[in-house]
């Protein structure tokens, strides 16, 4: 799962944020943070921004009545928040716009995808340990913050403390493989999250997307001209598309976090060409992964590899560090010609999560502020594994077990 990189979020600035100013209100709403690289970014762009935050108390009042993680019953259940129905509602319920597309009679979207409602919100049995966010009313993680107000280093991992990390990433893996073999055409985005909120439990884990700020579904499943970040919702995935799906496993005190994006049906030409051209993004990147690489280097082959199928880089979203914190330093940006700083060592733990798409590298959000989609409405393709540097190179820790390098191979992501 991608966070946010030093671009600036107002539409069409490209500038590096540097003095990462926030928007107080998304602060105070408990939203992800939008950074700007000046004030006067923040003040041109804010008649636009300032729609999100009234959806986002919309949510959060019709949200009030209802607790996310309720630990003595079997699933939460709000039939009338707008966003949400039941399994046993009838096929037009399923399929209705959720109320902030609804009611707003000037939304409008930039592809031909759009939301359903979703199923009501799954829990998590008290016996499995949980991140501090799991049980906040906002979901914000308070280590996190303390982290980015004070860690000015980049953590070493080693020992036990490594194996427990190892393990959680081992853990993710298995639960994306029997996500990827629930995907077929048919099937809803919805079923992927029951899939993988079940196979965490029977793993012992946490899925850490789980009210990750307020995020409300298991995993993120990221269809066609979603970017990243994608609500599963009652939406049937169709012949021809292709499908991200992002998990990340809490197990042990530590995350492990990865995705793929496979192939439904026949998908044609472009989509197989973007879907190839991520994947071998994030292979290039990891070659060149070994103790003295700038972080901020990554960015260049990522964007050459693009560049060279006609693809651009998202500029918004990054890879990050991981471990006891599902997001820390480092900053991994994507694209070429960023200031990330840091130089790789051994014991240093992060994912890199190039998100590429088939025109160009713009992206708006939805207005259940999580969903981003490219503003072309073009496709979008997406791979990511945790990687740890070693003395003389680097580990995939989220690899298949017959996968130590990676290897194209379109029968893995053919549904």
């Amino acid at each position: 799962m991608s966070t946010i990189s030093g671009g600036c979020s107002s539409p069409g600035c490209d500038k590096v944020v540097e003095q990462r100013l926030a928007c107080p209100k998304c602060i105070k709403l408990g939203l992800k943070p939008s950074y700007y690289c000046s004030q006067k970014c923040f003040v041109d762009s804010y008649p636009v921004h300032k729609s999100l935050h009234s959806i986002a108390k919309q949510i959060q009042t019709k949200k009030a009545s209802t607790t996310l993680l309720d630990m003595d019953d079997d699933a939460n259940t709000n039939e009338d928040d707008g966003i949400t129905c039941s399994l046993d509602a009838t096929p037009g319920q399923k399929l209705s716009l959720p109320f902030w597309a609804r009611e707003d009679q000037y939304y409008s979207f930039t592809g031909s995808l759009k939301p359903c409602l979703q199923s009501p919100k799954k829990v998590i049995p008290s016996h499995i340990a949980r991140p501090d966010y799991a049980n906040h009313s906002q979901g914000v993680s308070e280590s996190e913050v303390r982290d980015r107000g004070t860690n000015k280093n980049i953590r070493v991992y080693k020992g036990e403390e490594l194996e427990n990390l190892r393990y959680s990433c081992q853990m993710g893996r298995e639960v994306l493989d029997v996500a990827g073999r629930a995907i077929r055409e048919g099937v809803t985005t919805d079923e992927i999250d029951r899939v993988v909120h079940e196979a965490c439990i029977e793993r012992s884990c946490y899925p850490s997307p789980l009210n990750y700020y307020q995020f409300p579904k298991s995993v993120c499943t990221s269809v066609n001209e979603v970017i990243c970040h994608g609500i599963p919702d009652y939406r049937e995935i169709k012949n021809g598309d292709i499908v991200n799906v992002d998990v990340t496993t809490f197990t042990r005190g530590y995350h492990g976090d990865l995705n793929e994006t496979f192939l439904v049906g026949n998908v044609d030409d472009d989509g197989v060409k973007l879907v190839n051209t991520a994947y071998e993004c994030l292979r290039k990147a990891s070659n060149m992964i070994k103790p003295g690489t700038l972080y901020r280097d990554l960015g260049t082959v990522i964007h050459k590899t693009a560049a060279a199928q006609k693809c651009s880089v998202v500029r918004t979203y990054c890879g990050h560090g991981i471990g006891s914190l599902f997001h820390t330093a480092p900053n991994v940006p994507h694209y070429h010609k960023n200031k990330a700083k840091g130089i790789m060592k051994p014991g240093h733990v992060f994912t890199i999560e190039p998100m590429i798409n088939l025109g160009g590298p713009g992206d708006v959000t939805w207005g259940d502020h999580w969903t981003a989609v490219t503003t072309d409405g073009k496709r979008s393709a997406q791979f990511e594994h945790t990687f740890l540097v070693t003395k003389d190179g680097y580990e995939i820790l989220t690899a298949r077990d017959d996968e130590p390098v990676m290897v194209w191979n379109r029968d893995l992501v053919q549904r």
